[in-house]
């Protein structure tokens, strides 16, 4: 039996973090969650803390003391979960645009058909995206297009955080020289796992936009994605250096 953990990172998500939790954990698939919260003020981290006497072992959180980015919250969340010794370690928002559901399909395109990273993804059978503005799922698709285009990379969702990673590739990757912080991180990633020679298979998904909360989404995040895509064109990928 693998171990197997889903990292969310939260911030001011009270109105999901229990339903999002109760409901992975209610799977029946056997799933850990780790909550990487960056100091919400609005008691999301607390509504943890009170599950995870219902949860002991299967419930974790780490508090940060404010907002420090997504790709750093996933990297801290990777780090973690690696020393403990999980197989299979997961991304997924809190906020229900990805269904839990489908966290058994990307597991088993990694446990049962081989790749070693598994990304739920919106665009390799056309565009299956829910109540997002127009605007908005076309700025996202062509950010993909972009990507392909200048990284020579098939992957049609490279901005998905929707994702399943075997432990050996997140052991192998040198995680301190990832560089982008907002969704440029999920970009890299993607990126950095081909060009170190592991295999990446998309899982058709549909994404369907949080109905509670408040987007995190910002022009700036979308700048540093363009920006940062074009240094990644030119930058040496290397392993993690095991002298460390």
């Amino acid at each position: 039996m693998s171990r197997n953990i889903v990292i969310i990172p939260t911030y001011n998500e009270k109105e999901n973090v229990e339903k999002i939790i109760r409901k992975v954990l209610g799977l029946y698939e056997d799933f850990s969650i780790l909550i990487i919260d960056d100091g919400s003020p609005d008691g999301t981290a607390a509504i943890v803390k009170g599950l995870q006497n219902e949860f002991p072992q299967r419930l974790h959180l780490i508090e940060r003391p404010g907002k420090l980015g997504l790709g750093t919250a996933y990297l801290t969340g990777f780090k973690w979960c690696c020393e403990h010794g999980y197989d299979y370690i997961f991304e997924m928002d809190a906020d229900f645009s990805h269904n839990p559901e489908d966290l058994a399909r990307l597991l088993a395109a990694c446990r049962e058909e081989g790749a070693d990273i598994a990304v739920g993804s919106r665009y390799c059978n056309g565009i299956s995206v829910i109540n997002w503005p127009i605007g908005r799922v076309l700025l996202s698709y062509f950010a993909s297009v972009f990507v392909r285009t200048v990284l020579g990379v098939k992957v049609y969702d490279s901005t998905s955080g929707f994702i399943c990673y075997r432990q050996e590739l997140l052991e192998t990757m040198d995680l301190d020289r990832v560089r982008m912080k907002g969704y440029g991180f999920q970009i890299e990633m993607k990126y950095s796992a081909l060009r170190l020679g592991f295999t990446l298979k998309e899982v058709p998904i549909i994404f369907v936009d949080r109905k509670e909360g408040t987007s995190k989404m910002s022009g700036s995040i979308f700048g540093e994605a363009f920006w940062g895509v074009l240094a990644l064109r030119w930058r040496r990928i290397r392993p993690r250096s095991r002298q460390r």
